[in-house]
């Protein structure tokens, strides 16, 4: 009994040797033959009768052999294939076994393949392949001998496993010439994609055809495409640019072909090969390497045939077409329902019954005409779904179907995410311009899919793809949309026109949606897409109405509320954002003021009725959530900012709020000493924050706040030219008044200054609880409401109020930990540094400038930024004062400022605008000691930080006043060479003041020339508009020919070259053409300033030039002359105030020119202005 396993063995090793003998006897016998053969290439006979015939053997021994020596001998037996001619069927039936003979070794034993050996492999199977096709063409055969298809797929197989075996060996190079083999075969010549309809068919242009002839060669191409797309997943990161583009390419030419035929066959052959080519080309996208414009075109345009694809007899155009009668759009349009009628646990596709998906399609299509808003059902609940083994072959093809729509608009997000300014283009082929709830049959878009589709992936996909679209860079476009009645445009549309009609179909599909839909995900995604609607949509092009529309759409939603499984509070504070984007849209709607101003003229605020106001209120107070709560009160927020009217009837219910949540034991928040840092807090912190906040909007519009204009507020530049250019400044601070609202603010406040009762009432209730709160945020929030306080406010308060702000603001300013706080605090001295009463008082002045100075040395720049902008407004103030009185301070400012200039952009510009309030006041003139600069000792200094003494370093013991001017100077300079657009607008600002300075003398200043040159070159060279307007007008603010020194001659050349050729300027920046006017308006001004003062008696080289000028001087002052003759205001006494100093202006230039022209003997010169 003992020797029949020893038997068994010795059994098993005789078959073993045996197999092992019959492999190597075999391929022995091929390598004599083809030594002995003529040519040494042997016949089809040859190698069928020593390795082919015996296939079914050889593969059973190859797991007994090396993998080494199999390896060898197979890839010697591919080498001798490739060398035989195919000249008859014999020799491609002998290739078709040896690819199955490759295949199954392959798949039994894992071959050693070198680098070389692998693209051996793929040239060989590429070659084999090209015959079998070549093959099939003679014979008039398309692929349909199950010979050849099988062969065909061995090599594809073989592949496939050998990648997913040793895939992490193959090196970028191997991949590359994989990706080359599959692109090869499914770009041969005969490859008709759209063509394989039948012919009983009658397929017409924009339908889907059925049931393809030849499936065998959608499934190679299935296969092929599948392989590239898993490729590309796996390293197409690590492709170069040149492969890439052969396969975008080759991608493009497939695409080009399955949109030229604008069929699309349905069949579950066929969609999975649609499938797997969308598949691909979604990884080729994603892993771009180079621009993608040449191709976006043909891509979009083979997509969006797919939009509608595979939707079948479930498609919403096939219903009831009562449902669609425009006349009745109550009945509305046929929407997708996102919940099952029958939900239960989720069973694994081998579990379900085959059947029942069906079951739900056909429960599904029996719904469909009711009009109701409900759909079919959901077929997102996983991704199993999509199994290619689960269902009937009608409900496969649905599934697939499904698929190929979801990959195609996946592409389409991927080509407006590799390039959003050449998509823009093609925004009109995928979203619709009209009739959005009742869209045609032939013309889907993704708003149809999102509307229409049956299920739930292709809806979310298409939400996806339309939030993309909105978002980012190509969103700017939009800004130019302007919306007409498509009856008044006629044949011809605007592109303008176009968008404007787009986002009007966008709102109204999309608030359609809000109404109706039930699904949590898609919910998500159709808010999602209303706040990008809201930021990017011009609403002062569209119709008046449309932002009312989608603030009552969203109201109307929030109080039927989200009857979905789970919590409603996120679907209900995202419904809230959108309501906080409306409401923050600019410019204000007068429509939604109106229905404001409505509700609280009815008193529903009062009452907490059904209104916006009313409901905004109910949720900040009573929500128990605080997502929905802080949703709510930034809503409320927007309303204090954008409609400030509105806030005049809501104070007691604004005030009542706040002090709920402040009042002690209410909501509790334990002191972020983890954030003291960043200012980041719980949730429920950001909820007390923004409660306070809403306050701060609504003081802000009672007072009638109109925000601080950085001391900006000079007139050096006006002149009669430049006033019908004057743009009014936005304050982002400030709410958005309108004269209406101020009026409105007045008549409620004739006793007292407006908002002034407000604001006792707040420092007696609310500031004194939110200010000492343990909560960051809350503290930030306080101080910020102190800086939107008016002058006439502050004035109004009480002297005990006044001190205590005043002393709250330095306290926090020197002492508090948090950066944020501090930083608020010096937010708000910046705004009181305006008031000029806090300067009397030496003590509180000595306390703000130590404090400011303490946070302008602060290690963070969120600090030194808004105590730097304290700093400039101070010396703005200080310098409407005696200098006498305030020197030392202003020299010390110098001196921080001077440093500061060292600093970021943000801190440096500050720094650059003190310095140059400083420079306009100091007489440059006299000397002063270091002592004259130590600030007096303060008996109630603060504690820890000692009075700061501020004394300028330097060699010599006196220090003069040139030394510091010099100082200034170079810091502007420096500024300029190195600073931002902000930076360089303010040293321009600030050049005006020096050069108001009546006390420096320009001439005898060795740094005048390079002043002079510097603005001419910001005037001529910069790219913004707005820095070349300041320069232009820092130009003109010297008032004698002395002042600009040896310059005068180069500045008025140089203005005059820069306006002679302005309207030859090219590649304007967009932000720059609303400034050209203006620009051209300040350059008028500017040159008609410096002709004025050129001397009678001549100015050397000047003379010359204006002489070779003077045809250019005849034309353009002809042209002022015309100009005058316009009108700029309606007020008939102001147009003739205007024209007369206009005319004024343009007089003197002339005889200025006059006399020159007189002076240097050319009389004809001087004619020629004369008869001017």
């Amino acid at each position: 009994m003992k020797q029949i396993p020893e038997l068994r063995i010795m059994a098993v090793e005789s078959t073993t040797g045996s197999l092992s003998r019959s492999w190597r006897t075999a391929f022995l016998t091929l390598r004599d033959e083809t030594l002995n053969h003529p040519g040494g290439v042997p016949s089809n006979v040859i190698l069928t009768d020593a390795v082919l015939a015996h296939s079914q053997s050889l593969i059973a021994a190859a797991v007994y052999l090396p993998r080494a020596e199999v390896t060898s001998d197979l890839m010697y037996l591919l080498n001798l294939a490739s060398m035989i001619s195919p000249s008859s069927e014999d020799v491609v039936h002998a290739y078709a076994v040896m690819c199955h003979l490759v295949h199954d070794v392959a798949l039994r034993i894992p071959l050693e393949l070198s680098s070389s050996a692998w693209i051996k492999l793929l040239d060989s199977f590429g070659q084999l392949v090209r015959i079998f096709l070549r093959n099939a063409e003679k014979k008039s055969v398309v692929l349909e001998n199950d010979v050849m298809i099988e062969a065909i797929t061995n090599c594809l197989d073989t592949t496939r496993h050998l990648m997913s075996f040793d895939h992490l060996r193959c090196s970028v190079s191997e991949n590359v010439h994989l990706v080359k083999f599959l692109f090869h075969l499914v770009a041969c010549p005969h490859t008709e994609y759209g063509s394989h309809c039948s012919r009983d068919q009658g397929c017409a242009a924009g339908s889907v055809a059925r049931m393809p002839r030849h499936s065998s060669l959608w499934k190679v191409h299935t296969t092929v495409f599948s392989m590239i797309g898993d490729t590309f997943s796996r390293v197409g990161s690590s492709f170069l640019m040149d492969i890439w583009q052969f396969s975008a390419e080759t991608l493009r030419i497939v695409m080009d072909s399955l949109a030229s035929k604008r069929i699309l066959i349905e069949d579950p052959v066929v969609s999975k090969f649609y499938a797997s080519v969308l598949t691909c080309l979604h990884q080729v996208l994603v892993n771009r390497k180079g621009p993608i414009v040449d191709h976006v075109p043909s891509f979009v345009a083979a997509l969006k045939l797919f939009l509608n694809y595979g939707v079948g007899k479930f498609s919403p155009w096939s219903s009831d077409k009562r449902s669609w009668d425009q006349n009745s759009f109550s009945a509305g349009p046929i929407l997708m329902d996102s919940t099952r009628e029958k939900s239960g646990l989720y069973r694994p596709p081998h579990l379900r019954r085959k059947n029942g998906t069906l079951k739900q399609l056909d429960s599904y299509s029996s719904r469909v005409p009711s009009g109701h808003d409900s759909s079919g059902a959901d077929f997102s609940s996983s991704d199993s779904d999509y199994s290619d083994n689960d269902g009937t072959s009608t409900e496969l093809g649905i599934l697939r179907g499904c698929k190929a729509r979801v990959a195609a608009i996946t592409c389409i997000q991927d080509l407006c995410e590799a390039d959003p300014k050449a998509f823009t283009a093609q925004w009109m082929m995928l979203l619709p311009t009209v009739d959005v709830l009742h869209p045609r049959k032939n013309d889907a878009t993704l708003m149809s899919c999102l509307l229409l589709d049956p299920h739930m992936k292709a809806r979310l996909a298409s939400a996806s793809a339309i939030a993309t679209m909105l978002d980012g860079p190509a969103s700017l476009a939009l800004q130019v949309a302007e919306y007409r009645d498509s009856a008044k445009c006629g044949s011809y549309m605007a592109f303008s026109s176009s968008l404007g009609q787009m986002l009007m179909q966008l709102h109204t599909g999309v608030l359609y949606l809000i109404q109706k839909e039930t699904h949590t995900g898609l919910l998500t995604s159709l808010f999602k897409i209303l706040m990008l609607l809201l930021s990017s949509t011009p609403y002062s092009r569209m119709p008046e109405e449309l932002l009312a529309e989608v603030l009552s759409s969203l109201h109307k939603r929030i109080n039927v509320g989200f009857q979905v499984k789970g919590d409603q509070s996120s679907l209900q504070a995202l419904a809230l954002s959108c309501q906080a984007a409306a409401l923050s849209a600019s410019p204000p709607s007068f429509h939604i003021s109106q229905m404001l101003q409505t509700e609280i003229s009815s008193d529903l605020v009062l009452g907490r009725g059904p209104g916006i106001l009313a409901t905004l209120f109910q949720l900040a107070e009573r929500a128990t959530r605080h997502t929905i709560s802080y949703e709510a009160l930034q809503a409320l927020r927007a309303v204090g900012h954008n409609y400030p009217n509105i806030m005049v009837g809501c104070w007691k219910q604004v005030s009542a709020m706040v002090y709920g949540f402040l009042r002690p034991g209410l909501m509790e928040v334990a002191p972020s000493r983890t954030n003291v840092g960043n200012g980041v807090g719980s949730l429920g912190e950001k909820v007390l924050a923004a409660a306070v906040k809403v306050l701060d909007e609504c003081l802000r519009a009672l007072s009638g706040f109109r925000g601080t204009d950085d001391g900006f507020g000079d007139t050096f530049g006006d002149t009669p030219f430049t006033s019908d250019c004057v743009r009014d400044k936005k304050i982002s601070s400030a709410p958005a008044h309108t004269p209406e609202s101020l009026m409105l603010t007045q008549e409620n406040s004739k006793q007292c200054p407006a908002g002034s009762m407000e604001w006792h009432e707040t420092m007696a209730k609310h500031i004194p609880l939110a200010i000492s709160h343990t909560s960051i945020m809350v503290r930030a929030a306080s101080f910020n409401c102190f800086a939107g306080i008016t002058l006439s406010v502050f004035s109004f308060l009480k002297q005990e109020n006044q001190e205590f702000i005043l002393s709250s603001c330095i306290s926090a300013a020197a002492r508090d930990e948090a950066p944020l706080v501090r930083s608020a605090a010096c937010r708000a001295i910046g705004v009181i540094a305006f008031f000029p009463a806090i300067f009397v008082e030496a003590q509180t002045l000595h306390k703000l400038i130590n404090a400011v100075d303490i946070c302008s040395r602060h290690s963070l720049i969120s600090v030194r930024v808004p105590a730097s902008w304290a700093m400039a407004n101070m010396c703005y103030t200080l310098r409407h004062m005696d200098f006498q009185n305030y020197y030392h301070v202003l020299i010390s400012f110098s001196e921080r400022a001077l440093l500061l200039t060292k600093d970021g952009d943000k801190v440096k510009s500050n720094a650059v605008r003190a310095l140059g309030n400083i420079s306009r006041m100091i007489p440059f003139s006299g000397k002063f000691k270091p002592d004259c600069c130590k600030l007096p000792s303060m008996e109630h200094g603060m504690e820890g930080h000692h009075a700061a003494t501020y004394a300028f370093k330097g060699s010599s013991p006196a220090l003069s006043f040139v030394q510091l001017l010099d100082g200034i100077v170079q810091a502007f300079l420096s500024c300029i060479a190195t600073g931002s657009v902000k930076v360089q607008w303010n040293v321009c600002h600030a050049l005006s003041n020096l050069f108001l300075n009546e006390t420096i003398r320009m001439e005898h200043m060795e740094w005048a020339p390079s002043v002079y040159s510097i603005l001419l070159v910001l005037l001529r060279d910069s790219s913004n508009f707005k820095i070349r307007i300041q320069a232009a007008q820092a130009l003109a603010v010297p008032s004698t020919v002395l002042a600009y020194g040896r310059s005068f001659s180069d500045v008025v050349q140089g203005v005059e070259l820069i306006l002679e050729n302005l309207g030859s300027e090219k590649n304007l920046m967009p932000s720059n053409f609303k400034y050209k006017v203006a620009l051209e308006k300040q350059l008028t001004s500017t040159m008609l300033h410096l002709i004025g003062l050129c001397p009678s008696n001549g100015y050397g080289p000047l003379d010359e030039f204006l002489v070779k000028k003077v045809s250019f001087f005849e034309e353009w002052f002809k042209r002022l002359m015309l100009s005058l003759e316009s009108r700029s205001s309606d007020d008939e006494n102001e147009v003739e105030y205007n024209r007369k100093q206009k005319m004024g202006l343009i007089s003197s230039a002339i005889r200025s020119l006059v006399l020159v022209y007189e002076g240097k003997n050319q009389p004809a010169c001087a004619r020629r202005l004369e008869k001017i």
